[in-house]
């Protein structure tokens, strides 16, 4: 089973950018995109798509955020956000149970310029962790998408210059170490623990993806007995089209 994750910077936008090649090349069991911008009746999907059965959370602000899953297996079921009103009007989280495992997608908030959102985005991340743990309670779970944070050094290209840049701050990098710490696995670390150069995102500014001064921050983690289902992980920096490039992993 293939997973796919990618956070396309605007669905409409990206549809115009060879997305339902990618789909058609790629063929994932599970499709799971962030940042849509966009309600579904505002998309006109391609049909590529036609054979997946679609979930969508769309922020209540217009053109902001949102989260959908295309899914070719149709879930057992299906929850927007976390139940925390708090959190849940930005469209980010969509959850999908399947027999076998839990499904999060997440567009996690950016801490934004001057770490100035930083304590929404800490409490943000508690209460993911509460909803994450609390699922893995009942059965294997993988959540994936944009987490909005480089973990560790080898995850940003300059790590020294970005010490306080959201996205790099001690207290996010913390944050998501006490995620891991829960019980769960960073997928492409397990299998790539000292790879250089791995990013999924790159600034528009300066030609940062052409010269690969990137951030990883588009992950997928698995709970940690899971681990032993996953085939591989990997990154997919040749698929253009948003300033990030999709993830993956594959499931046995």
């Amino acid at each position: 089973m293939k997973l796919l994750s990618w956070n396309v910077n605007g669905l409409r936008a990206v549809l115009g950018k060879g997305f339902g090649e990618f789909v058609t090349t790629e063929q994932p069991d599970i499709l799971c995109l962030q940042e849509t911008k966009a309600r579904p009746e505002q998309v006109p999907l391609p049909l590529e798509l036609g054979g997946y059965h679609a979930f969508w959370n769309s922020a209540t602000k217009p053109g902001y955020s949102g989260v959908a899953v295309f899914s070719r297996q149709q879930p057992l079921a299906v929850t927007s956000g976390m139940g925390i009103d708090e959190h849940d009007a930005e469209g980010r989280v969509l959850t999908l149970e399947y027999p076998e495992f839990f499904l999060v997608n997440v567009y996690t908030p950016n801490a934004q310029d001057g770490l100035r959102r930083l304590p929404y985005r800490l409490a943000w991340d508690q209460a993911f962790r509460q909803h994450l743990c609390i699922l893995a309670m009942r059965k294997p779970l993988v959540f994936c998408g944009d987490l909005n944070v480089a973990h560790q050094e080898i995850d940003i290209a300059r790590p020294r210059e970005n010490r306080f840049s959201p996205g790099f701050s001690d207290e996010e990098r913390s944050s998501f170490s006490n995620l891991l710490g829960c019980g769960f696995v960073d997928t492409f670390r397990h299998f790539y623990p000292d790879l250089v150069g791995a990013y999924s995102w790159w600034s528009y500014r300066a030609g940062s993806r052409p010269r690969n001064i990137g951030w990883r921050i588009d992950y997928f983690g698995v709970s940690t007995p899971f681990i032993q289902r996953v085939v591989s992980a990997a990154i997919l920096p040749q698929i253009h089209g948003s300033d990030h490039c999709p993830v993956e992993i594959v499931l046995s």
